[in-house]
């Protein structure tokens, strides 16, 4: 277990009955895991000596944290005073989760006699000056509460958060609109933090629903790339601040450099790989590799008793590790010959033998951490921001291997492993890497194996919903977008803080202006060379516009530009195989969900354009 920190002195990381649920969730399949990963590397040891790695300086992992966030202009000395837009995004926890590490730095800095770096002050503000963007527009921690517990007044079954208590088999509502650690700063201050139960039974654990708002859910993939690329910056400023609100540390490692062996498949960089990849066929996303081992499995494997679990022979799995170097891109690996626990043994392989871990070296300890947090729906919280802090390679390996667990499990009638089986199987091979030390401090072995079983086992049942993009998140890239097409490049700091007050009270004036109704133009250049008009009210979803696009495309004998790109059922379109995307504004590309409405979005992104496209999820006609 190489990367499981000792727990928080704040929190009790199996606080839900350990001892019961040992007893009921047996740990065996983890330890001989383990066991089968040391017999299988033993002979390779030499081939992948770790690096030595140095001992951070004081300051150095705030100015790394600081680069990582976005915010290395901070840590300069000829940075301006308003040269960074993601200040103007920042909440009031995420605002002091920077500023206790730029102080750290500032710290360490002065000690050293090196130049002085930027006052806090002059970034955030002057307590009292009235002057601090973000402190005007952020509710009040009343506010806060109220919002939190009225966000969903309007759905009966939405649970009141002072009277949450984690029953098994329950359904929660689990809140995305409002930050994370603002959240948890409100439960903390309330002294009403839930309380939750470690489950006992492996396949029963608390359900949670996250409420659709007006401006419906997005999901990891419905963004743009360029808008994608500001994601990790946010979400690991709010996981700092959730874990400073929540008391812990966020440890990250630094990359540790391996010698690797001349290889194509096992053993080689994420990035490479795909590379590689793309020169054969063009947007791969998951390794062709492990896309090959996957459907192999799904194909033959998810009915057979024990997989994953009883070990193919090693000696075969090395054979057949060489004879895919060697024939698999040539197309002459024969698949239907390979025993399907051997098929399993070199998934497994595949991950391990990745040089850095697939939850990255820097962030593996986070992972581990994340079963300290004394309650699921904050453990949630965290796994959803690391999830999403991951680069994207591994964060699309990642999705690919859970999906298919996930099918293993839903066979569990057939071949035997249930999900906690699952979770004890895969658990090693995720956080025991031969490029990091391998230190257990004595006595607490059950208590990390424990610990990293069970958070593969919610990243394997909870998926969907870690796999989606909160709220507050893309309200975040929203206003980044904004601040950065709003640069004012003054050096009177007076007259800069007044434009900024002109266009806040010009912004509340519109909102509290909004058009009741309104009517748009929703293209599909692709498929039409007409245009529709929208008559959009307080009503208007996605999916109804999708089915009026769909109806006028059948009856009125619109010009099809392009009839390959429809799929047809019964002679009529498939509304399903249409999707609507917002595109420009404050958001670079916006694929929407069905149950959007459109007029709130239009108020909050007047100058967007709304584009029908294909789902390409679906197949096309040729």
């Amino acid at each position: 277990m190489s990367q499981l920190p000792q727990k928080s002195p704040l929190a009790s990381p199996l606080s839900e009955d350990t001892t019961s649920r040992g007893d009921n969730l047996p740990m065996e399949s983890f330890w001989l895991e383990v066991e089968n990963i040391k017999q299988s590397s033993e002979a390779e040891q030499e081939e992948c000596a770790l690096a030595d790695v140095k001992t951070q300086e004081e300051g150095e992992a705030e100015a790394e944290w600081l680069q990582d966030a976005g915010l290395s202009d901070l840590i300069g000395d000829h940075g301006s005073e308003s040269d960074n837009a993601l200040l103007s995004t920042l909440t009031k926890t995420q605002a002091a989760a920077v500023q206790r590490r730029l102080d750290t730095y500032s710290r360490s800095r002065r000690r050293k006699n090196k130049p002085p770096v930027r006052d806090v002050r002059d970034i955030f503000g002057v307590v009292g000056s009235g002057e601090t963007g973000k402190e005007k527009e952020e509710p009040s921690p009343d506010l806060l509460l109220h919002n939190l517990r009225t966000a969903n007044v309007q759905k009966p079954e939405s649970q009141d958060y002072s009277c949450t208590v984690r029953n098994p088999g329950k359904e929660e509502v689990f809140n995305m609109d409002i930050a994370y650690s603002e959240q948890a700063a409100v439960l903390l201050k309330g002294s009403f933090l839930p309380e939750s139960k470690r489950i006992k039974d492996g396949n029963v654990l608390t359900k949670f629903k996250i409420p659709k708002g007006r401006l419906g859910v997005t999901r990891i993939g419905d963004l743009s790339a360029q808008d994608m690329k500001k994601i990790p910056t946010l979400a690991l400023i709010e996981l700092t601040a959730l874990c400073d609100v929540l008391g812990f540390e966020l440890k990250r490692n630094k990359a540790a450099k391996l010698k690797t062996t001349e290889k194509r498949l096992f053993g080689v960089p994420l990035n490479t790989l795909l590379e590689n990849d793309q020169k054969l066929l063009p947007n791969t996303k998951v390794p062709l590799l492990l896309q090959a081992l996957l459907s192999c499995l799904e194909k033959r494997g998810l009915e057979t008793e024990g997989i994953l679990r009883v070990s193919g022979s090693q000696t075969r799995i090395k054979s057949l590790e060489q004879k895919l170097e060697r024939d698999f891109y040539s197309g002459l690996f024969r698949w239907d010959e390979v025993h399907q626990n051997d098929v399993s043994g070199l998934l497994k392989r595949f991950i391990r033998e990745l040089p850095a871990p697939l939850l990255t070296a820097e962030y593996l300890p986070a992972f581990a951490a994340v079963q300290n947090i004394p309650d699921l729906k904050q453990r949630l919280q965290a796994l959803n921001l690391l999830i999403l802090i991951l680069p994207e390679p591994n964060r699309n390996t990642l999705k690919a291997l859970l999906e298919f667990l996930s099918k293993v499990v839903s066979r569990e009638n057939n071949n035997k492993m249930n999900l906690w089986n699952v979770s004890t199987v895969m658990a090693p091979n995720l956080f025991m890497h031969k490029g990091l030390p391998n230190k257990i401090p004595e006595g607490k072995e059950k208590q990390l194996a424990e610990g990293a079983a069970d958070v593969v086992r919610m990243m394997i049942h909870y998926q969907d919903l870690l796999w989606t993009v909160s709220s507050f998140l893309v309200a975040q890239v929203r206003k980044l977008n904004e601040s950065n097409s709003k640069r004012y490049q003054f050096c009177d700091k007076r007259l800069k803080n007044l434009l900024r007050k002109i266009h806040a009270d010009k912004d509340k004036v519109e909102k509290n202006q909004a058009e009741p109704s309104k009517v748009v133009k929703v293209h599909a250049s692709l498929l039409l060379k007409d245009s529709l008009e929208v008559h959009l009210n307080n009503a208007t979803r996605v999916a109804d516009v999708l089915r009026q696009f769909q109806k006028n495309l059948c009856q009125n004998g619109w010009n099809i530009v392009n009839t390959v790109n429809l799929l047809k059922c019964n002679n009529s379109m498939e509304c399903t195989n249409l999707l609507l995307y917002e595109v420009g504004g404050n958001i670079g590309e916006h694929c929407l969900d069905p149950d959007t409405y459109l007029l709130d979005l239009y108020h909050i992104n007047p100058h967007a354009e709304w584009i029908i496209k294909q789902n390409p999820s679906y197949p096309r006609m040729f």
